[in-house]
């Protein structure tokens, strides 16, 4: 494994262009200014490398020099301490718990209904459509409280829900009025100049929508 990483003198990221985790990391590189190689990854078309460095043959893989990193909560933090500037963390340890709590949250409750609208029966789909919804639109006060997911500034929660609502319309899904505080937020965040390098071509051909209009 060392003697292909080693080849790799760039970091690189192998990503799947439509996978939301893949973009989550993708924020962060492009948060950190971080300069990187990225390689497509088409589930059934894996790089050799990819199957040689990760024995799970999953994205993101992020190769730096001789560290081989899979999983992405894992690989964004990685990223955060490598590279401190600009933080996407909290620095206290309390405040960090909670922190990796609420992302635990997110991929359990938010992420976990997004594989079921992926991969699921249609009336398995329909149903974690309209969990989603409605627990995106529950939490319309948590994204009016400040200007970004809790926080002041720019932070790892913020990588991970803005794919996620990036897509939404790729996941059949209107928000309702009272969930406005929600499409505020996002609005903000597409704005973001790192938001926007994140996308790969693939993505920039979405056309989420976001709230209905009556």
């Amino acid at each position: 494994m060392a003697h292909i990483a080693n080849r790799r003198s760039v970091m690189t990221l192998f990503s799947t262009p439509t996978c939301s985790h893949c973009h989550r990391t993708r924020i962060v590189l492009a948060e950190k200014g971080i300069t990187y190689e990225v390689i497509d990854v088409e589930p059934n078309n894996l790089p050799e490398d990819l199957v040689d460095l990760n024995p799970y043959n999953t994205t993101p893989t992020l190769v730096d020099r001789e560290l081989v990193l899979y999983e992405g909560r894992v690989i964004n933090e990685y990223l955060d301490e490598r590279f401190p500037h600009p933080p996407l963390m909290p620095v206290d340890p309390v405040s960090r718990a909670k922190t990796k709590i609420a992302l635990y949250r997110m991929d359990r409750d938010w992420y976990g209904l997004v594989s079921e609208i992926e991969s699921g029966s249609p009336e398995v789909q329909d149903k974690a459509r309209r969990l989603l919804t409605e627990s995106i639109t529950a939490s319309a006060e948590v994204f009016a409280f400040k200007p970004f997911y809790l926080s002041d500034e720019l932070s790892l929660l913020d990588c991970a829900v803005a794919p996620l609502l990036w897509r939404l319309g790729l996941y059949g899904i209107t928000l309702p009025l009272q969930a406005k505080p929600v499409t505020d937020y996002a609005e903000r965040v597409f704005a973001l100049d790192s938001f926007q390098k994140s996308l790969s071509e693939d993505e920039k051909e979405l056309n989420p929508v976001y709230v209905k209009n009556v």
